[in-house]
């Protein structure tokens, strides 16, 4: 029997997984991601330190999976995921992934121009591509939702790439392919990670990177 939709991810475990999807990340990042508050992600933080499945880098404040940490992570994802209609979600994958293409291409429009790197000062070249950037939002924000109600823990991810989307049109060029900033590109490929994650896909087989 499928889960309910309501049935939310256990809180521990989003920060968990948050921090396997980062890889290396500040507390107030992996926030963002899970939707809860900094001080409830400090205190799953601590307790995966504490567990040996966390360590604290305080060179540059980063948090990171201890080998241990990751090695739980598969039995913890697939105890979320359970009686989950995974299958339901590969038609919206397959959308994303065709959206994924066209975002590829839109970055290294973005990044570089006639081969050369893009030093932003042809504002007309860069609105072209910010629009660019609105019409693939407005079409990927539809296929996210709907992924979202397969997948409740999702459900940030669609708040988070409208805001950084406005922050872009706003003039914040930082955020448009900008790393580690909370970017459109952070997000995106944030969100990518959790669902080859979550369908227990094989990334290079898959040819997505």
């Amino acid at each position: 029997m499928a889960r309910s939709q309501s049935n939310s991810s256990d809180p521990k475990f989003l920060t968990h997984h948050a921090l396997r999807i980062k890889g290396f990340s500040k507390s107030d990042t992996l926030s963002e991601i899970v939707a809860l508050d900094v001080d409830v992600v400090e205190k799953h933080l601590q307790d995966l330190q504490a567990e040996e499945m966390a360590m604290f880098r305080e060179a540059r404040s980063l948090w990171q999976l201890t080998p241990a940490g990751r090695a739980a992570h598969p039995e913890a994802l697939a105890k979320d995921v359970a009686g989950l209609d995974l299958a339901a979600l590969k038609p919206h994958y397959h959308n994303f992934l065709e959206i994924n293409d066209t975002f590829k291409h839109l970055c290294g429009d973005w990044q570089l121009r006639d081969g050369a790197p893009n030093d932003h000062s042809d504002d007309k070249y860069d609105q072209e591509i910010i629009k660019r950037l609105v019409t693939l939002h407005t079409a990927a924000a539809p296929v996210v939702s709907s992924m979202a109600t397969i997948i409740p823990r999702l459900s940030p991810y669609v708040p988070r790439l409208d805001s950084t989307c406005k922050l872009v049109v706003g003039g914040a060029n930082n955020m448009f392919t900008g790393v580690m900033c909370g970017s459109f590109h952070d997000v995106w490929m944030e969100l990518h990670e959790d669902l080859i994650l979550s369908q227990g896909i094989d990334r290079a087989a898959e040819g997505s990177f």
